[in-house]
């Protein structure tokens, strides 16, 4: 679905968003943010999710075959866990797995999911790919960073006007909610076109 009659642009932020400096840059090119797809992509899609989200997971194995299959599209993933403790952990876990190189893996596995999580879950799910204790490990070696990154994703989706997952930057456009394969795909051409 998207914002408004058409999609709404990252010029259109807030004033108080503008205040506290979201930039393009901060939503599109965060350092810390986990990154899948062509890394040096033409076209920069952001994700907020949440691995408890239902949407997020059943529009998942789509977004991954329309990314791999166009081959030049960045995908930026926000961890966003607005579903509660499970959520966090499971955002935490995925992070620190990023030093041991398993976030993608971690992350598709998560998905893959039923939507509803308890810790036990997500520690069952993590613990198929890495030592939970690792993953756990690596994130609290670098909390400050990810600790950070998780309050930037929120802050982004607020300020943006998201009230919910998923929730998506196709280079400046925003839009809220699934989309299918043909709106995503349309999504990314119409952002190629217009850089």
């Amino acid at each position: 679905m998207l914002l408004g009659t058409g999609a709404l642009g990252l010029g259109l932020l807030p004033s108080t968003a503008r205040a506290q400096q979201l930039t393009v840059d901060a939503v599109l090119r965060d350092p810390d943010a986990p990154v899948m797809g062509n890394p040096n992509g033409d076209v920069t899609l952001v994700e907020y999710f949440d691995y408890q989200c239902p949407f997020c997971k059943r529009m998942h194995p789509t977004l991954k075959e329309v990314v791999e299959e166009d081959g030049n599209v960045r995908l930026i993933m926000k961890d966003w866990p607005i579903f509660g403790a499970p959520s966090v952990r499971a955002s935490q876990l995925a992070l620190g797995a990023v030093a041991l190189g398993a976030y993608g893996e971690i992350n598709d596995a998560l998905m893959a999911t039923e939507a509803k999580l308890s810790d036990a879950d997500v520690e069952r799910v993590v613990g198929a790919v890495v030592e939970v204790d690792e993953a756990m490990d690596a994130y609290r070696a670098e909390r400050s960073k990810w600790d950070a990154l998780l309050q930037r994703n929120d802050f982004q989706a607020a300020s943006l006007g998201f009230r919910g997952t998923p929730a998506f930057a196709i280079e400046k456009t925003l839009y809220s909610g699934a989309l299918d394969r043909a709106t995503l795909e349309e999504a990314i051409t119409n952002a190629r076109s217009a850089s």
